[in-house]
């Protein structure tokens, strides 16, 4: 195998030994399959690519990302009609990554990549190999990777992504947490774990943007999306298909090191790097330049992203003016006491006032209710809205004689109630009183483990 250019070091490049070798038929296959695959897959797959202009988010419409998966919707519509019986439509108010559509995509885009794979086999048949275009297509799926690991990175190491759990959930029954409430929650009770977790990714994305680092930003990255991908299958969390394919970047990424990797695992020596580069020489330096200042560019958008998400609806977000669990001892409808009966429907157990526009109550049967309100300090009233229209169902003037107590007097649903209600202590549950104990005699576990 004769060798052909050594790359000039510069110190940002990597030093790389390009070898001309006519590839074997199954490398060609392959990488003209993952090329087309992988490809289409970053490019129509939503965030992946919106995601590099992240610094701009407040020029961004809020539905840009879900919106970004219409451009092959009638294709996918019709693939999945015609070939599963099923609705495959673009739920653009949903979050999910997991929709029917996205599956059926992924059908359409497999097919698609085989049909193509079978048809440049046989119209390129004599070619040897695909160094050159091997290269721009490693750089531009390692660029995609990376800034995935930097979007959910920021998002752990500024906590937003798995917040910690709200006043309602630590009045809901365990039994009443789907798994991925219990994974969000579990996280989220340790923000120093989220963020210890978050850092992981993100130095995972920018060893990958720094081309001397990249092997080791892979290998990171990898070991980051196998336990995010088990977690997502494991918890039934919604984002499947996409962390499925970040791991299988890592190993497309992965693949042109594997000889030097197995060297290194076995105790033999590597030597410089074969995969295949994009750029040579002065053009090299300037591509790394420019991966370091898109590096930049990444970090600072998602970090103010991260900003503005906690100020907007993470922990730093605003809080009710009669913040906390406040319990129901005394409940006067028409001037008639009303006893504390779990058979009451109408009877309030606790409300609970967290987000400024909205409470939960929690009726004598333990069910919680989330009702639109209005809370004007100002004027000391407490409003209840119901329905579309967002009418008024209950108005109340408030009083606080003491931090802790709080007195609403005012008509729900036509009939004069007054309320006496004490503020629980939410720090008294056990969930928030867990903290770090270095020496521990005996295990701290309640709530029934055993």
């Amino acid at each position: 195998m004769s060798v052909g250019t050594v790359a000039v070091e510069t110190g940002l490049e990597p030093p790389v030994v390009e070898r001309e070798a006519r590839w074997n038929p199954l490398t060609r296959i392959l990488f003209r399959f993952s090329f087309i695959y992988f490809s289409l897959f970053c490019v129509l797959f939503p965030q992946i690519l919106i995601s590099f202009a992240v610094p701009l988010h407040r020029w961004i419409p809020e539905d840009a990302v879900m919106r970004w998966g219409e451009f092959p919707s009638p294709v996918v519509e019709w693939v999945g009609r015609t070939v599963f019986d099923a609705e495959a439509v673009l739920r653009t108010d949903s979050g999910s990554g997991d929709q029917v559509f996205f599956f059926v995509l992924v059908f359409c885009l497999l097919v698609f990549s085989v049909v193509v794979t079978a048809v440049w086999m046989v119209l390129d048949r004599r070619r040897p190999e695909y160094r050159r275009l091997a290269g721009w297509f490693l750089l531009f799926i390692r660029l995609c990777l990376a800034s995935q690991m930097l979007l959910y990175g920021f998002a752990k190491a500024i906590p937003t992504q798995m917040s910690e759990p709200s006043l309602v959930a630590l009045l809901q029954p365990y039994g009443n947490f789907t798994p991925m409430a219990v994974l969000w929650s579990q996280v989220g009770s340790s923000p120093a774990y989220e963020i210890l977790l978050g850092i992981a990714e993100i130095v995972g994305g920018l060893l990958l943007l720094l081309p001397r680092t990249a092997l080791a930003g892979v290998l990171l990255s990898l070991v980051s999306m196998a336990q995010v991908w088990v977690l997502n299958m494991t918890y039934d969390v919604p984002v499947k298909l996409l962390s499925f394919h970040l791991l299988l970047l890592c190993l497309v990424l992965l693949a042109p090191e594997a000889r030097r990797l197995t060297a290194v695992l076995t105790g033999g020596a590597a030597g410089p790097s074969t995969a295949p580069q994009p750029f040579h020489g002065r053009a090299a330096t300037i591509a790394a330049v420019v991966q370091v200042a898109l590096a930049v560019w990444l970090a600072v958008g998602f970090a103010m992203s991260g900003v503005k998400s906690w100020n907007e609806w993470g922990p730093g977000r605003p809080q009710s003016e009669l913040y906390g669990i406040w319990t129901v001892d005394e409940f006067t409808r028409d001037g008639q006491p009303v006893p504390p009966l779990t058979t009451d429907e109408t009877r309030w157990r606790r409300v609970v006032f967290e987000d400024p526009n909205a409470i939960y109550i929690q009726r004598m049967d333990d069910s919680l209710e989330p009702m639109p309100v209005i809370v004007d300090g100002s004027e000391r009233t407490v409003t209840l809205l119901t329905g579309e229209a967002a009418e008024p169902s209950g108005n109340f003037t408030f009083e606080r004689p003491a931090p802790d107590r709080l007195l609403l007097t005012g008509v729900l649903d036509g009939q004069p109630v007054m309320m006496s209600l004490s503020l629980m202590d939410a720090d008294g549950f056990p969930l928030r009183q867990g903290g770090f104990r270095l020496v521990q005699d005996y295990p701290n576990v309640s709530g029934g483990v055993n």
